[in-house]
C-alpha cells in the first residue's frame, strides 16, 4: 500500500509520528533517539522512519512548510496508515515577552488567517482548532519533569513568512497568542476530522519582540528539549 505522496507498505508507520517540518530533523532524530530504526518512506525526500524509543515504537517524519503540506501528510498518515497521533515538533516565533529563545510552547490551541477550514463547509461559523488534551497533559508532565522551560496557549498560524506587518502580530498577542509558526491549525483540524489525535510542540527559535534568531543549524540540531518532551508521548 502507498500513497502520492508516501511510499511506507501498510504497518511501517507507528500509531505516533513525531513531525518535524524538516525532513533533516527527521533523520537527526531518528539518528540519536531511535533504536531499530528503518527509513520507510522516501518520496519527495519527505523521510519517515521507524524505530523505538524506551520499548515504543514511533516513527518520525517530515511535513513541509504550511499549513497545506501538513495536512496533506496528516491526512494520509490518519485515514491511510492508521496513525492514531500526530505530534508536531517545530520552530516559532515568540510574541510573548516572557518567551525566550529555545523556551517551549506546546500548543493548546491554534487561530489562524487561512481559509484551511472552509474545505469542511461548516455552516455559520469557524472551527476551533484544539489539541488532544491527553497529549497536552503528558506534554505538560514531561517538560516539568525535565525542568524545562515552557508555556501552554495558543498559537496562531499564519499563511505567510514574509510581510507580516506589527500591527497583526500585536493584536493577536493582545488576545492571548503566545506565537507564529505555519502549520499548526492545520494538523488540529485534519485531526479533528479524522477523529484523531494531534499536538503541536514548538521552540521559540526567533522573538518578533527582540530580534533574536537561532541558525538553521541550531534548528536542525539543537532543540531537543522539545524533542525529548514529544518522545515522552508516544502512545502505543
Amino acid at each position: 500500500m502507498s500513497t502520492p505522496h508516501n511510499n511506507a507498505e501498510l504497518g511501517q508507520i507507528a500509531k505516533t509520528v513525531l513531525m518535524p517540518g524538516d525532513p533533516l530533523r527527521a533523520k537527526f532524530i531518528a539518528e540519536h533517539f531511535l533504536t531499530d530504526c528503518k527509513l520507510v518512506n522516501t518520496v519527495r525526500n519527505m523521510f519517515c522512519y521507524t524505530g523505538t524509543y524506551k520499548g515504543k515504537r514511533v516513527s518520525v517524519m517530515g511535513s513541509g512548510m504550511g499549513i497545506p503540506s501538513i495536512g496533506i501528510y496528516a491526512y494520509e498518515l490518519y485515514h491511510n496508515y492508521d496513525v492514531d497521533r500526530i505530534i508536531r515538533i517545530g520552530t516559532a516565533g515568540s510574541i510573548d515577552p516572557e518567551l525566550k529563545i529555545f523556551d517551549i510552547v506546546i500548543g493548546s490551541g491554534a487561530s489562524s488567517n487561512s481559509n484551511f477550514a472552509s474545505q469542511y463547509n461548516l455552516p455559520s461559523g469557524t472551527m476551533s482548532a484544539v489539541s488532544s488534551f491527553e497529549a497536552l497533559s503528558e506534554a505538560v508532565d514531561s517538560a516539568k519533569s525535565h525542568q524545562f522551560r515552557y508555556k501552554v496557549g495558543q498559537i496562531f498560524s499564519s499563511d505567510n513568512f514574509y510581510n507580516d506587518p506589527k500591527e497583526v502580530w500585536e493584536k493577536w498577542a493582545s488576545m492571548g497568542c503566545l506565537a507564529i509558526e505555519m502549520e499548526a491549525y492545520g494538523l488540529y483540524l485534519t485531526a479533528a476530522e479524522a477523529h484523531k489525535e494531534a499536538l503541536a510542540i514548538v521552540t521559540i527559535s526567533d522573538s518578533m519582540i527582540t530580534h533574536e534568531e537561532t541558525t538553521s543549524q541550531q534548528r536542525e540540531q539543537s532543540f531537543t528539549n522539545m524533542m525529548e518532551v514529544a518522545l515522552d508521548c508516544i502512545k502505543e
